[in-house]
């Protein structure tokens, strides 16, 4: 289920060259560089004539996979949000983000450790900005953490980020000017994972993938498909939430 109470996000970084949020709204004539609120700003709390919430109580609810939840802009609507995801603690919610460093501009007066119902998930590209942003998303009280490396764009070493981190989802860029996904860079990822006891996902191979030292060029729909044909996937009991993982990116297109 995807939730996203606002619309809009600005590139910042190197992993946003070719974000699919820019690419989709450029396509339908929306510029994607105004922030504004939506009609499912109140989604998880809505309710049917019954009086019933209209989300079932279990689901996962995926949070602003057309934005960036901690854009500077959304900041007088966050709170409303985690009052959201308070009120439906029967739902599991994620959101992804390139802006951690926002995190404690905006916060519940209960978050505590963090809200056991809810999982962040970071996004890092390159080297640079694992060694700028994961210490300090270490540091953050947040129950459930993530890290997204994908579009990864060159192999990086993540190891020392790992204590505490509940799985790493991989993948390459998607377009056909994207910069080549590496097989290799992949693996070794996954054994950085493995030697922490870390949830390994491997989303989906990039558009220009290197195997073996052969290059590929994979049509788009083919990109998670051939990732998943990898099998190279590794859970640890830790993650409960098992399958949650794995529909995670089933619901975002690089």
């Amino acid at each position: 289920m995807l939730w996203n109470p606002w619309r809009g996000c600005h590139r910042i970084r190197e992993g946003c060259r070719f974000c699919y949020i820019h690419k989709g709204d450029k396509k339908r004539g929306i510029d994607t560089n105004i922030i504004a609120k939506t009609d499912d700003f109140d989604k998880p709390i809505q309710k049917n004539k019954k009086g019933e919430y209209k989300i079932k109580s279990g689901t996962v609810v995926y949070l602003g996979f057309k934005t960036d939840f901690l854009l500077e802009e959304a900041d007088d609507w966050r709170l409303s949000c985690y009052e959201m995801m308070k009120e439906r603690s029967d739902l599991s919610f994620l959101f992804l983000t390139k802006r951690i460093e926002r995190f404690l501009t905006v916060l519940p007066e209960d978050w505590g450790e963090g809200y056991p119902n809810l999982t962040v998930g970071v996004s890092i590209e390159n080297q640079e900005n694992a060694d700028r942003f994961l210490p300090v998303f270490n540091q953050l009280p947040i129950r459930h953490k993530n890290i997204n490396c994908q579009p990864l764009l060159e192999k990086i070493n993540i190891e020392p980020y790992l204590d505490h981190i509940d799985a790493v989802i991989v993948g390459g860029e998607s377009d056909k000017e994207a910069r080549y996904l590496h097989y290799d860079w992949v693996l070794d990822i996954k054994e950085q994972c493995l030697r922490k006891k870390v949830t390994f996902i491997f989303r989906q191979c990039g558009t220009h993938f290197i195997r073996n030292g052969i290059k590929y060029t994979i049509p788009t729909k083919q990109l998670m498909n051939q990732a998943k044909r990898a099998n190279i996937d590794h859970y640890f009991e830790k993650n409960e939430n098992k399958s949650s993982l794995s529909d995670i990116e089933n619901n975002q297109s690089l």
